[in-house]
């Protein structure tokens, strides 16, 4: 059976012994989307605050199941997110990973004006050529920021990116170089003190991202084992 405590704290500790001195904290999302709610439940209990969830419907059944042991858990939507399901994502999330296209931005707004919220946002850089990608690409994510800073009810936490996926992870190193330097030109061009969160770095990569200067990481099977896309 996998040690999910035990891989809690592995992964902690090797997140503390590699991280940025310049990092005070690196937050632990745990990515449970296909894990059911029961190795969720198991997560919680040893100190994981943040849980992440790329599937809108198989969230909803999840959160249902696992009630109030989510009071105080910060809930990540980590998935690509088109506009049609921006209304049930702002309902059920804290901060969405995934903000990729000003259309999207402004369904979120509509839809947290529309609760009295303000929905918390990171937008996803593309710093890779794979097609099957999706974000901001660099050279417009400047000027993307800058209008999404115009859209009432959201509000933009900072940067997300995947790195294309490689056996070595040490191949993701410069990818995270390239997406922290988008970062701190960011910070500094505007000087916003909410701007702070780069998620970047997932299972297999994890530590490379910390050392390139993530303040959050998105595990999923190095905490769980072997994805059964059968589970709920």
């Amino acid at each position: 059976m996998n040690n999910i405590r035990a891989n809690i704290e592995f992964i902690k500790n090797a997140i503390d012994s590699v991280k940025n001195a310049s990092t005070d904290v690196v937050e632990l999302v745990a990515v449970t989307k296909t894990f059911p709610y029961w190795d969720v439940l198991e997560a919680l209990k040893h100190e994981i605050e943040h849980i992440g969830e790329s599937k809108i419907q198989e969230a909803l059944l999840k959160f249902g199941r696992l009630g109030s042991s989510l009071d105080g858990i910060t809930k990540h939507f980590v998935g690509h997110l088109q506009s049609n399901k921006a209304k049930k994502a702002v309902e059920n999330f804290d901060l969405i990973h995934s903000l990729d296209s000003i259309d999207l931005a402004v369904a979120i707004g509509r839809h947290a004006a529309g609760m009295g919220k303000l929905q918390n946002c990171l937008v996803e850089v593309k710093v890779s050529h794979e097609v099957t990608k999706t974000g901001v690409s660099p050279d417009d994510l400047e000027d993307f920021y800058k209008q999404c800073l115009s859209i009432p009810n959201i509000l933009i936490k900072g940067l997300m990116v995947i790195a294309p996926y490689s056996d070595n992870p040490e191949d993701s190193r410069p990818y995270f170089k390239q997406t922290y330097k988008l970062f701190e030109n960011i910070k500094r061009s505007f000087g916003s003190s909410e701007f702070n969160i780069l998620s970047m770095g997932m299972s297999d990569d994890y530590k490379i991202a910390v050392e390139e200067g993530a303040t959050m990481v998105r595990v999923g099977s190095a905490i769980f084992g072997k994805r059964n896309y059968g589970n709920k």
